[in-house]
């Protein structure tokens, strides 16, 4: 099969004609239209396309999705692996090192060498629909990404900033515990302070703490946090404040970072990343955290995605494991066959 175009579907924003591509963050305060698609590890791409229109998911021509089995699913930790992982994480709180970190772990699946990411990007769009929903497709530079997400990460309006921190996942508002709200209020106090070093002083609010939000097959507890750039402040100083993602990493972030590196036995990649777009002639963009996110590693052969959970004291491992599943369950089953009650990989 050849080589599918570049091409990116992100924010209602179609992006087609790629001009060129670079890791360098100061270009997205230049001109042009940017798709940025940032790994949890630190690799950045944006790529900056010459035709753009505003267009509707629904509208956009895709190619058949070939998936793979939903048996065919294997995980960087089983159940046991990641319950150790979360009493692991609970022995740091305990020895006052950290007061949450995010435990994640990798699905993969052999894929199809002609499985196109924009397809399944089609697939999701409309049975899993997502706010900062999006598709980047870059086969020569290694980026094949299709997000699902319902986080916002930053969102920019000129000086103008704004975060939408989650933490808190249950079937339902009723499974949500004293302890999610306690989570979410512990990143947003982490999103304030990322945020403060590069906002004006006293700039920093939040306007709505804990709002419960509906998605399919689950609920959220979301925050918004808002700030105004301080003059001379653009993209790289932004992201350089803020990434990795806070509600991905934990808290204190450089403690979390490191608990993280010891437990997780894969890279989370687009994962926990950002994913997103920037228009740089109008000073706007908006970048999503990659949750929900499946991405092709092509010299693996696999799809990928990734589901975590954010452990604090009052984590109970097994709980921890069904929220991972619960994350991935619905997703992996639209990736696969379409089975709504496939229970993930085991």
């Amino acid at each position: 099969m050849d080589q599918l175009p570049p091409m990116a579907l992100l924010g209602g924003h179609l992006a087609t004609g790629l001009m060129d591509v670079t890791s360098d963050p100061s270009a997205l305060d230049s001109e042009g239209f940017w798709a940025v698609a940032a790994d949890f590890e630190g690799r950045l791409t944006c790529a900056r396309f010459r035709d753009v229109q505003r267009i509707e998911d629904r509208e956009v021509p895709m190619s058949p999705w070939y998936g793979p089995r939903t048996d065919a699913w294997s995980t960087s930790l089983d159940r046991t692996a990641y319950t150790k992982g979360v009493t692991r994480v609970r022995e740091h709180i305990a020895a006052g090192e950290v007061y949450q970190a995010n435990l994640c772990r990798v699905l993969s699946a052999p894929v199809a060498r002609g499985a196109d990411v924009g397809a399944l990007a089609g697939l999701l769009a409309r049975h899993n629909p997502a706010p900062y929903a999006g598709v980047i497709r870059l086969p020569r530079h290694g980026v094949e990404v299709a997000s699902a997400s319902p986080e916002l990460f930053l969102r920019r309006g000129g000086r103008d900033v704004v975060s939408g921190p989650i933490k808190g996942t249950g079937r339902t508002e009723a499974d949500l515990l004293e302890k999610d709200h306690a989570e979410n209020v512990m990143i947003v106090d982490l999103v304030r302070n990322d945020l403060g070093r590069v906002c004006v002083p006293g700039s920093v609010t939040v306007p709505d703490l804990c709002a419960v939000e509906k998605h399919p097959g689950l609920v959220h507890l979301v925050s918004t946090v808002r700030g105004r750039l301080r003059d001379g402040v653009g993209w790289p100083e932004a992201l350089a404040a803020m990434f990795p993602p806070g509600s991905v990493t934990g808290a204190p972030k450089e403690s979390a970072l490191r608990i993280i590196g010891a437990l997780e036995t894969a890279a989370r990649g687009p994962y926990c990343g950002g994913v997103g777009w920037v228009d740089a002639d109008r000073v706007r963009g908006e970048l999503a955290v990659g949750i929900r996110t499946f991405w092709i590693d092509r010299a693996e052969g696999l799809l990928k995605f990734g589901t975590g959970a954010g452990i604090t004291w009052g984590s109970e491992p097994d709980r921890e494991w069904r929220e991972t599943e619960l994350k991935a369950r619905r997703l992996l089953a639209i990736a696969s066959e379409g089975h709504p009650d496939f229970a993930g990989a085991r």
